[in-house]
């Protein structure tokens, strides 16, 4: 019962973190787009504790460090938002690569070596998560492409561990950072062509 009430939990508020993010690409001025960045930041940071609960759960240490550790580049974005870009402290940084190295040094001692399919995965939901909020928390626009190869890694992930609920969700906001990823491009398509 616990287990399904974090899934809920972590994928309800990870999920409209991607529908935020999807709107603040298609908000039409920069006022709305920062409001709706604000949101999919906060919703971000609000499911973090049932994601690594999950994660812990399972023994997904790279992915439990990962999500500890994506919450100083939450901050950098919840606060890059509010404030405008560059106003974040530079130790927000130095945490969320401290917690990789944890998490990484956790799962190879615990498994003894990169040994199974989870711990590939969780690499994967690794680099996707991390660099996808580390690179839009600075407005970078090709964090979302390393936010799908996460929405991939983790609903896999999820699946092998039969958290269904998860698996949905990451499927779902797969769709939502996709658009986000599309109408980006192609705005900055128009752009350029201008």
């Amino acid at each position: 019962m616990i287990n399904l009430l974090l899934q809920v939990w972590g994928g309800l508020f990870y999920l409209l973190n991607k529908v935020f993010f999807s709107r603040a690409e298609r908000s039409k001025n920069s006022q709305g787009k920062q409001k709706s960045r604000f949101w999919a930041w906060a919703f971000y940071l609000i499911g973090v504790p049932a994601w690594v609960i999950v994660l812990v759960s399972g023994r997904n240490w790279i992915a439990a460090a990962i999500e500890t550790g994506g919450a100083p580049a939450m901050l950098v974005g919840l606060i890059n938002a509010r404030r405008g870009q560059g106003h974040a402290p530079l130790w927000l940084d130095h945490f969320a690569k401290l917690a990789l190295a944890v998490g990484l040094g956790l799962s190879l001692y615990d498994f003894g070596g990169l040994t199974s399919l989870s711990q590939v995965l969780e690499l994967g939901m690794a680099s996707g998560f991390l660099m996808g909020t580390y690179l839009l928390s600075k407005d970078k626009p090709h964090g979302y492409f390393w936010l799908m190869l996460g929405n991939i890694t983790c609903a896999g992930l999820m699946g092998i561990q039969g958290h269904w609920l998860l698996l949905a969700e990451q499927t779902i906001s797969l769709g939502f950072v996709f658009d986000a990823y599309w109408v980006q491009r192609r705005r900055l398509k128009i752009r350029s062509n201008n």
